[in-house]
Parts: structure tokens; sequence; C-alpha cells
């Protein structure tokens, strides 16, 4: 009678951890021979085929030009007077003024 404490591996599970160690290193030589990481970060590189409605995103300099642009066009309208939409009343004031009219209106009810 045996004991079960006595009792070996069983030669098939030997084979299989074998098996694994082996796939895991041929895995592991694969990688080391295969993958290079990109050296330009994705959002760096050029982009090809884009509309013309999103070229301003195609680099970084024509993000900052883009952002540059509206920079200046929200400065240009924080100063001027403009219709927004003449119809319906609609207009664009500094924003000075805007306070003041502001204050005006409600300064007074409080």
């Amino acid at each position: 009678m045996s004991d079960a404490s006595s009792v070996s591996p069983r030669p098939v599970s030997l084979v299989v951890k074998l098996f694994v160690l082996a796939l895991s290193a041929a895995f592991l030589v694969v990688v080391w021979r295969f993958y290079r990481p990109v050296t330009v970060a994705p959002q760096n590189e050029t982009a090809e085929n884009l509309p013309k409605d999103l070229a301003w995103k195609a680099t970084p300099e024509s993000r900052r030009e883009a952002l540059a642009e509206l920079r200046e066009k929200q400065a240009k309208q924080a100063v001027s007077y403009a219709w927004i939409d003449q119809k319906n009343g609609v207009v664009q004031l500094p924003i000075e003024r805007a306070m003041e009219l502001v204050v005006q209106q409600y300064g007074s009810k409080q």
C-alpha cells in the first residue's frame, strides 16, 4: 500500500510545465526581437487625410496658431460693439459697458 505523500508527480504535469515555460520564453524572444516603441508621440505626428475644417489639428504649430487667432478674435470681441442678430435685437457689447448696464438694471432693486 502506498502512502499519498510519497507519490511523485506525474510525468505529464512536468511536460506541461516545461511546455508553458518554453512558450513563455518564445513569447519573450519574439517581443525582444520585434517590438520597437514609437519614438514620436501620437499627438505630435503629422496628420494625413484630414478634412479642411480639422486641418488646424495637424501639427503642434498649427494648433498654436489656431489658439492665437482664437484668443485675438475673443479679445477684439470683448472690447467692441456689433450686431449678433439684428432682427431679434441681440447685440455684442464691451464687457465693461455690459457690467454697467447690469448694475443699472438690477442694482437699484436690492
